[in-house]
């Protein structure tokens, strides 16, 4: 498995570069955004995960990330930034990193979400589902990463497909987010339960008629979210959300 750490830091990059290679790891590093990009572009074989700095000279950690997205929905990234506020990592799953851990850190964590993540992309090769599935006015195309609502089409990445096929797998069933987390992202006591809320945002910006009213992905208060495709429209009968 190849790693690209894209860090400026080069004390922090070589102690990454070397525990990872210590678990058998191939690692590449790179300083900033347009090295990183063009190493990626270049690697063979290609590279299987990217952790990335947000504080790059040049080019942001959440350019690096917009473009990478651009071209690949499935490449798993980890934003590992000293950055602490929540509006912070809001901007970085909004530009479509899969997980973030904050400066400092502790080692074994950092080792086992990279492991999660590489275990998440090779898990049947991708997604085990239908091609297709509509409801309401949308319609997701699964192998292609791709919701469409009425004419506008979004580009999910793999953790968003993954959460909206498991909340499509487990519909009117409420669900907690400690279950979300257990069976999304694999491991529910090293990623917060902010991070389940993060990505429900996201969904809902993409398929709600109005995400602050959700009638889809419903939250359910003190436990977590339940979906449903066809909510009831009769008038005076109140979503819970």
């Amino acid at each position: 498995m190849r790693i690209l750490i894209v860090e400026d830091e080069l004390t922090l990059a070589e102690g990454l570069a070397f525990n990872f290679q210590h678990e058998g790891y191939q690692v590449d590093l790179a300083g900033d955004g347009p090295t990183a990009l063009q190493q990626l572009e270049e690697a063979d074989p290609p590279v299987d995960i990217v952790i990335l700095d947000l504080m790059l000279p040049g080019m942001s950690g959440y350019e690096i990330c917009r473009e990478i997205r651009r071209n690949t929905v499935d490449l798993p990234i980890l934003v590992l930034s000293a950055r602490t506020l929540s509006e912070d990592k809001a901007q970085a799953f909004d530009a479509g990193t899969d997980q973030y851990m904050t400066k400092p850190f502790a080692l074994p964590e950092l080792l086992s979400r990279v492991r999660n993540l590489l275990e998440r992309r090779t898990r049947h090769g991708g997604l085990d589902i239908d091609t297709r599935y509509v409801f309401a006015n949308v319609t997701i195309d699964f192998p292609s990463f791709q919701l469409t609502v009425d004419q506008q089409t979004h580009n999910l990445t793999k953790t968003e497909m993954e959460l909206l096929r498991y909340f499509i797998d487990h519909e009117g069933v409420v669900l907690s987010r400690h279950q979300i987390l257990r069976d999304v992202w694999g491991e529910p006591d090293a990623i917060t339960t902010r991070s389940t809320d993060n990505f429900v945002m996201r969904l809902r910006r993409m398929i709600e008629p109005d995400a602050s009213q959700p009638r889809h992905i419903l939250s359910v208060r003190g436990t977590g979210y339940r979906f449903v495709s066809d909510p009831d429209p009769r008038p005076g009968v109140a979503a819970q959300t």
